[in-house]
């Protein structure tokens, strides 16, 4: 019987704090991509695109392919896997052969959090599941608190190569740690073709994760371009771009790591609802940000929302069915990833039609759609869980 000791969750959160910064990074980086590589920002938003298609459709597929392969040295390799494959791209010399290995590259971030996330989920007690999924997605708030605006201002200040290179030590640091903590023989229940019609006929399952494709498809419409909108729109400086990103990731950490501490005592159904209320309410005011200072106060309610969702709706899948969590925690990844390529897609459209300033709307709507699906999914699992108890 394994233990889930602290040197285990922190070892997975540092992975997926190293997971998140490689997503991030793009969105930080963007400005310096498009110049550097003579690209539009909305073609150097197809790094977020691309990248977003290949891990919705990739994680399912690895949650049933990689059912029975030894977490430890699955977690080791996929980290490896993505120092490696970013440390090539940074001697790539254009925007196709970039784009080409950053998706490559992006084949880690849809093993490594959905898998981490089942391990949680096998490992920990059913009364301790959300509070331990909660901490170890703790990693991505980590990762847009320092993350994003480190990416923001080493691209702006030494190139986004700079960046690359970065990610790529953390993540050759993140494969030795977890080959050094992680006990051998860690398998979540492998997730059979029964298993899988099982997910897809569970009804609070499917509302749960249409809630993820809707809220991240609504957020990304702004947040894939929140360099060159605020560079645009303020005139900010590294600094100050820094400085907003890294505001907004305090925010995403401080909401997190509040949610970790309440998340099993107020229920996964209402935090997420009120989570996305916070982020709903940014978009509302989002035009009084007419200014740098102005900015942060707009930023503030999105950032306590953002991570805090998403580590809510983790912990929600694995409490509606926890024989399910290895194949619903990877479709909840794929989701992400699925709403972050409709929403980075549309945004760049949108840039191209000359409405950059229109996104928010756009978000607020995604977002409000999200609310109203959070609710009916709190129904159907509160139905569901009434039918499980009259039948044992």
């Amino acid at each position: 019987m394994y233990r889930l000791s602290p040197a285990l969750l922190w070892c997975l959160l540092f992975g997926n704090a190293v997971i998140g910064f490689g997503v991030l990074m793009v969105p930080g980086s963007l400005n310096d991509i498009s110049h550097d590589l003579a690209v539009s920002i909305s073609a150097a938003g197809g790094l977020i695109t691309a990248s977003s298609i290949l891990m919705c459709l990739s994680a399912p597929v690895f949650a049933s392919v990689l059912g029975t392969y030894d977490r430890r040295k699955l977690l080791a390799l996929v980290m490896l896997w993505y120092g490696v494959m970013h440390a090539v791209c940074m001697v790539m010399p254009d925007f196709e052969h970039v784009l080409l290995f950053r998706v490559i590259a992006m084949l880690a971030p849809a093993i490594f959090t959905p898998q981490a996330a089942a391990c949680i989920g096998q490992l920990a007690e059913p009364q301790a599941r959300g509070r331990a999924i909660t901490f170890i997605f703790l990693g991505w708030s980590i990762s847009s608190v320092v993350g994003m605006p480190v990416a923001a201002w080493l691209s702006e200040v030494f190139g986004w190569r700079s960046v690359f290179g970065l990610l790529s030590v953390l993540s050759f640091i993140s494969a030795a740690w977890v080959w050094g903590v992680l006990p051998n023989k860690i398998a979540p229940p492998v997730m059979t073709l029964a298993a899988w019609r099982e997910t897809f006929s569970t009804k609070p399952v499917v509302l749960t994760l249409l809630v993820t494709v809707i809220s991240a498809s609504g957020q990304f419409f702004l947040t894939a371009y929140f360099a060159p909108y605020f560079k645009l729109t303020l005139l900010t400086t590294p600094e100050q771009l820094g400085l907003l990103l890294g505001w907004f990731g305090a925010c995403g950490l401080f909401g997190n790591v509040i949610l970790s501490r309440h998340v099993d005592r107020i229920g996964a159904d209402k935090a997420v609802t009120f989570s996305l209320l916070l982020i709903a309410v940014s978009m509302v005011f989002w035009s009084l940000g007419s200014n740098f200072y102005l900015a942060f106060l707009v930023l503030t309610p999105w950032g306590l929302g953002m991570f805090a969702s998403n580590s809510a709706q983790q912990a929600r899948l694995i409490h509606i069915e926890p024989r399910l969590s290895a194949g619903s925690v990877a479709l909840n990844t794929s989701s992400i990833y699925l709403g972050q390529a409709v929403g980075s897609a549309g945004g760049g459209w949108l840039i191209d039609q000359g409405r950059m300033d229109q996104l928010h709307w756009f978000a607020l709507g995604g977002v409000v759609l999200a609310i109203a699906t959070s609710l009916l999914a709190a129904r159907a699992t509160r139905r569901f869980r009434r039918l499980q108890k009259a039948k044992n």
